[in-house]
């Protein structure tokens, strides 16, 4: 089982411009997949969290605060969404 830490503090915010984004989408905004590919398969390996919780849906609404984790070969990747 992947290990994922929570430390919201040092995370960066990518700012959204509409209320919600999918996640596949944020993914690649927030650079934490180089293109909808690799987003696909991060999120269907159970590698992506959402607020802590594994999600294996890449069209999962996100709003402002949710926080993304993705576990990469160089350690965990996070980004919140602003």
């Amino acid at each position: 089982m992947s290990n994922f830490a929570f430390d919201s503090e040092s995370v960066p915010e990518v700012p959204i411009r509409d209320d919600a984004i999918r996640l596949g989408q944020f993914l690649k905004l927030a650079d934490l997949a180089e293109d909808g590919a690799q987003a696909r398969d991060l999120i269907a390996d159970g590698e992506v969290r959402v607020n802590g919780e594994v999600e294996t849906r890449r069209g999962r609404q996100l709003v402002r605060g949710d926080l993304v984790s993705v576990l990469m070969p160089a350690g965990e990747e996070s980004a919140k969404v602003g």
